[in-house]
């Protein structure tokens, strides 16, 4: 399979990469290497993983990253309550029980990045958020990532039976170290472009009128450009404008109470939903930018 090969299954997997994206994951493949992903939250990161999973007909096995995960938590943990009622079962039998009977395969509980490696099929692994992990899980997960194995000292080293498609995302929430850069692919992926956020939204919500599709994309895109807390994502563009074609509206609606009423589908903290007054979301559907957001983007562009 060829990257356009890639970007179409996806596309029917409903994922619309462009072809940076494509030829990124493409290589990814073949080289065998973890793709990892960075962008702000939002930006259709671990979508990609769950559409590339349906593209190929293989199996999703998601690990989360947060503050504090170990190993026992990431890869695998022995199932004590077995082992312990193991041994009381012997108890009252002539029957020895070695250590080795109680640290084998069948008292190893797979977590994700086990069961990644022993799938009886190719998966596609997603190692979500890496950069909510600490340091010291990054220097675990490089033997995963560089031999596709992993050691249990009470049994050796675990092989993969086949190699996964890891796909890595980050929201650039801390720096990666660069012995887990080394061992990725890299793709930045950005908020899209109004051509394709209106194309994805058309894929995702067919039966909305293309008018409010274009009016909808065209507010959220200059929305982005506000000094949000939260900035809304692909996401949160597609809950608004079901919302809106639910309340039955074919355009942005004019009633200004039933818009403000919406847009708790993309502002999600307090501040921002302050900020987007009804004068300013006024502004922003016909198209201009308050003096001091104007003057910030421009300020760059003065500089040079």
């Amino acid at each position: 399979m060829n990257a356009p090969a890639l970007r179409q299954r996806l596309q029917q997997a409903g994922y619309l990469a462009d072809d940076g994206l494509s030829t990124g994951l493409w290589l990814a493949q073949s080289l065998q290497r973890p793709l990892l992903l960075e962008g702000d939250a939002g930006v259709g990161k671990t979508a990609l993983a769950t559409a590339l999973a349906k593209a190929l007909n293989a199996p999703l096995v998601r690990l989360q990253c947060f503050e504090g995960l170990d190993m026992s938590q990431a890869a695998y943990e022995w199932n004590y309550s077995r082992q312990l009622m193991a041994i009381r079962l012997h108890e009252n039998t002539a029957e020895r029980l070695r250590e080795a009977d109680l640290f084998s395969r069948e008292y190893l509980m797979e977590r994700p990045l086990l069961k990644a490696i022993s799938t009886d099929t190719p998966c596609v692994l997603l190692i979500d958020e890496i950069d909510r992990a600490d340091e010291a899980f990054e220097a675990f997960l490089l033997e995963v990532l560089s031999e596709y194995q992993i050691t249990v000292p009470e049994l050796g080293t675990l092989k993969a039976k086949h190699i996964p498609q890891v796909i890595l995302t980050s929201n650039g929430t801390r720096e990666l170290s660069d012995a887990l850069r080394r061992r990725c692919l890299f793709h930045y992926l950005d908020y899209p472009s109004l051509a394709r956020e209106i194309a994805i939204v058309k894929a995702a919500i067919p039966e909305a009128d293309q008018q409010l599709v274009e009016e909808s994309v065209q507010f959220v895109q200059r929305l982005r450009h506000e000094d949000l807390g939260k900035t809304p994502g692909i996401a949160e563009t597609l809950d608004w404008v079901l919302a809106l074609h639910r309340l039955g509206s074919k355009t942005l609606p004019d009633d200004m109470g039933v818009l403000l009423a919406t847009l708790g589908c993309l502002l999600k903290t307090r501040d921002d939903r302050f900020q987007i007054s009804a004068e300013r979301t006024l502004q922003l559907i016909e198209g201009r930018r308050s003096v001091g957001v104007a003057e910030k983007n421009q300020a760059p562009a003065a500089a040079h």
